[in-house]
């Protein structure tokens, strides 16, 4: 729905051989935790593997396995989430290409296939930002 602004530019950090990116809710409404179905992050055309992945949200951090039954967290539309993966850098390039790819679960929208659910993805080119 709103895939061009699922990465917030600017956002992109490393430390100690993880990588993090700001992101934003592709929908126009809260969803709670146990509707992020999963994620995707690679830099530079490699990719974080899937069991380092981690979802921060309100200031907790979940593996996927541990949002499926979160419903006490809600990911708001004003609010950035951050994933993180274990990715190091090439420390040669200034420029970064970022790709994000989502799966979120739309729990009051019923389709003959079932629970909604909408892949989408963004990729945008930044700079690692020093915190």
């Amino acid at each position: 729905m709103i895939a061009d602004r699922i990465i917030e530019q600017g956002t992109l950090t490393t430390h100690e051989g993880h990588a993090a990116v700001e992101v934003r809710i592709p929908w126009y409404r809260a969803l709670p935790g146990s509707c992020i179905a999963g994620a995707t992050l690679s830099i530079d055309g490699i990719e974080a593997p899937a069991d380092s992945l981690r979802w921060s949200m309100n200031g907790r951090t979940f593996t996927f396995d541990e949002l499926i039954q979160e419903t006490d967290e809600w990911w708001f539309p004003l609010d950035s989430a951050t994933l993180t993966g274990q990715l190091p850098l090439r420390q040669d390039l200034q420029e970064h290409e970022v790709r994000v790819g989502l799966k979120v679960y739309i729990p009051y929208i019923i389709t003959d296939h079932g629970v909604l659910h909408i892949e989408e993805s963004d990729t945008k080119s930044m700079k690692v930002e020093q915190r």
